[in-house]
């Protein structure tokens, strides 16, 4: 016991003056800061919400926070995996089974599978848990889902949980129809916009604060902030996110061409640009093609195999806001116009009134309009919970 209380010391003292050398005028992601939360989970039962992206990173190297933690003798008994899996492997939408890690030999709950909640069972034994998942600051990105159900466990449970801050890569803007009430589903389950502009700290506090979790009840919640950030920071991701949003640009377009998902559209699923492109075989005929083939992140993907005639929006301007020229345009230029927008069309962009809207044709300045209202409520909430300057 002497030894072990030794070891925690120096290690404790290492981190700390690692945490800050790293940070020194350098954004610094929460899970990098050991020190701020090593107390708190060292001989403790802790579980651990993760995937690829839950990687501390140095000027050389950068290592899973699972490995990392288990190096340091912490006592990791579960991770509970979101979707497309613990290692990010999995498609989109597809279900994730429990297993065994192979490296760690640590149980893998999924999140993304028979269930989106941790039971009371998964909880048994757990002291803390360590949430720690790369957003992109977009409502349909299930991240938060699970961070919603994440916290509504511990809640129930008696279970603390820390939130390891990492940023938002879209933080810069807030835009899009806000969720209503009869639209919410796993791909957005909270009243905000498309594009929030809050990092998954600042959200996890808005979700305690608003009482979104079952009944009002509240989350024991510490979040671990990013140092050296604020809202006009920009961050190139490490790591993709996720299987289809291989770089910054497919990032930045992800809000807008998503509403394009629940369509007979392609946006780049089974190429190598995905979110960067957009096209259907049906289109008229166009300088740019594309064929989408099953690749990694995408088995089977939309119009797998067939020649699309498309737009390539790699050279695009960053937006600061959501763009729905392409989501109108593919709409006019689609023959078969009744079976454009399929019935999980409003779950992405969070109101019926949008599908409606586009079918009457109105512009995008009168479309817009119709947000404002909802956007300006949802910012006065929104700055209650905001903690970087």
């Amino acid at each position: 016991m002497y030894y072990k209380k030794i070891f925690f010391k120096i290690t404790y003292l290492l981190l700390s003056f690692y945490s800050i050398g790293f940070s020194q005028n350098k954004l610094n992601v929460g899970a990098n800061q050991i020190s701020e939360y090593l107390s708190i989970i060292k001989d403790k039962n802790i579980g651990v919400v993760a995937n690829n992206s839950s990687v501390l990173i140095s000027k050389k190297n950068q290592i899973h926070i699972v490995d990392t933690l288990k190096s340091l003798g912490i006592n990791i008994i579960k991770v509970f995996a979101p979707e497309h899996g613990f290692r990010g492997t999995k498609d989109n939408g597809e279900l994730v089974k429990d297993e065994i890690d192979p490296k760690t030999k640590i149980k893998i709950i999924s999140l993304h599978g028979k269930k989106r909640k941790p039971s009371k069972i998964d909880l048994e034994k757990i002291d803390v848990v360590l949430f720690d998942i790369q957003d992109v600051g977009v409502r349909f990105y299930t991240y938060l889902s699970t961070l919603h159900y994440i916290m509504e466990a511990c809640a129930e449970n008696g279970v603390k949980l820390i939130v390891l801050d990492r940023p938002n890569p879209n933080i810069h803007y807030v835009d899009g129809p806000v969720m209503e009430d009869e639209n919410k589903s796993f791909l957005g389950m909270h009243p905000v916009p498309i594009v929030y502009g809050m990092t998954i700290g600042e959200y996890a506090l808005m979700i305690n604060g608003e009482k979104w979790l079952k009944n009002g009840i509240k989350t024991d919640l510490s979040i671990i902030p990013i140092l050296n950030y604020n809202y006009s920071s920009r961050y190139d991701l490490p790591i993709r996110p996720s299987p289809n949003l291989p770089n910054s640009k497919s990032i930045n377009l992800y809000p807008s061409l998503c509403l394009l998902e629940q369509t007979p559209i392609s946006i780049g699923r089974g190429t190598e640009m995905q979110f960067q492109i957009y096209g259907h075989p049906n289109f008229s005929k166009t300088k740019f093609k594309f064929t989408p083939k099953p690749n990694f992140g995408s088995k089977n993907p939309k119009l797998k195999n067939k020649i699309c005639n498309g737009y390539d929006l790699r050279q695009n301007k960053e937006l600061s806001k959501i763009e729905l020229k392409w989501l109108i345009k593919s709409y006019k230029n689609y023959p078969f116009k009744e079976k454009f927008f399929n019935k999980n069309f409003s779950k992405i962009s969070g109101s019926k009134s949008l599908e409606d809207q586009i079918k009457i044709g109105l512009s995008i300045k009168e479309i817009r309009k119709s947000w404002s209202k909802k956007i300006k409520d949802f910012k006065v909430i929104r700055k209650k919970y905001l903690i970087y300057n």
